[in-house]
């Protein structure tokens, strides 16, 4: 009877170490396991926000063969440099800048429509420099400040208006209207049109208006300059000039940029009249030009 309990024993004994010795790996491997943590929140996804274009900016230097004073004679022709400056954004076309614009930048680009302010510099007059201005007034530089608009008729036509006031040598107001034909063949672009601009006798009456004290001294400088003295002249605002410009560029690749311009200003009116132009000068005004850019790539600033 005891062996026959003792046999019965037996297979359960050997059963439940052999589930003992099965399930103790599995339950050593879940003691090693790591915590789960809490997952997080579902949280909303970020908002959009297009990235800001870049600029480009171009930079370079122009020089210019320009009348020494205005109303010189054709061969007193001197030599001026200028700095050229653009910012425009990446994407955006190059703007076009004709030869006799002043410096601007477009707050206002709506369609067919560009306005902003306008700035130019205008040379000094030094008279004891030139045998022609003996006895006259030197006249300091002069900054014009004002605005200018540009309507494009067409993509290829520009009207550009430009009104300035003069602080300085001369302290009357200036106004240009310039019309130009804009072509682009590969990387060439001719431009070119007709030009008028219009002075008060406040801007002109410092270059042309010759007091009796500046006649008198043109009696006592003649015999050193070896010229006729001047009588006495009121000059009065206008039409100052009329012309008509022309401009090439060449386009080497986006970076690199050249161009050259002649311009043509004819003087009329009261300022043509002055003994200056008449007698010491000459009523054909021309100017040269010669100048190259670089553009480049920037991050803006914000």
């Amino acid at each position: 009877m005891g062996w026959g309990t003792a046999a019965m024993k037996l297979p359960g004994w050997r059963i439940a170490l052999t589930i003992c010795v099965v399930a103790a790996p599995a339950v050593a491997v879940a003691a090693d396991l790591p915590q789960q943590s809490a997952a997080p929140a579902p949280t909303a996804p970020a908002a959009f926000a297009p990235p800001v274009p870049n600029w480009i900016v171009t930079v370079g230097l122009e020089g210019r063969i320009v009348p020494e004073w205005p109303g010189a004679a054709d061969k007193k022709l001197g030599l001026t440099a200028l700095p050229l400056f653009n910012v425009r954004k990446e994407g955006d076309p190059p703007d076009f800048f004709g030869p006799r614009d002043s410096f601007g930048v477009n707050l206002v680009n709506v369609s067919a429509f560009q306005f902003g302010p306008a700035v130019q510099f205008i040379g000094d007059r030094q008279a004891q420099n030139y045998k022609e201005l003996y006895g006259l007034g030197s006249v300091s530089y002069t900054a014009q400040v004002g605005a200018f608009a540009n309507f494009w008729a067409l993509p290829w036509l520009r009207l550009r208006g430009e009104i300035r006031q003069g602080i300085g040598g001369e302290t009357g107001l200036t106004g240009d209207v310039f019309l130009d034909a804009i072509g682009q063949f590969g990387p060439w672009q001719l431009s070119g049109g007709p030009r008028m601009t219009l002075q008060s006798t406040s801007a002109v009456s410092p270059y042309f208006t010759i007091t009796a004290a500046q006649a008198a001294g043109t009696v006592q400088t003649a015999p050193t300059s070896g010229l006729v003295p001047l009588s006495p002249y009121n000059a009065s605002g206008g039409i100052y000039s009329y012309g008509a410009g022309g401009q090439v560029q060449y386009r080497f690749s986006p970076q690199w940029e050249v161009h050259t311009f002649v311009e043509y200003q004819r003087l009329t009116g009261s300022v043509a009249n002055s003994p200056i132009v008449t007698v010491r000068g000459s009523a054909n005004q021309l100017t040269y030009g010669l100048g190259g850019t670089y553009s480049f790539s920037m991050a803006p600033w914000w």
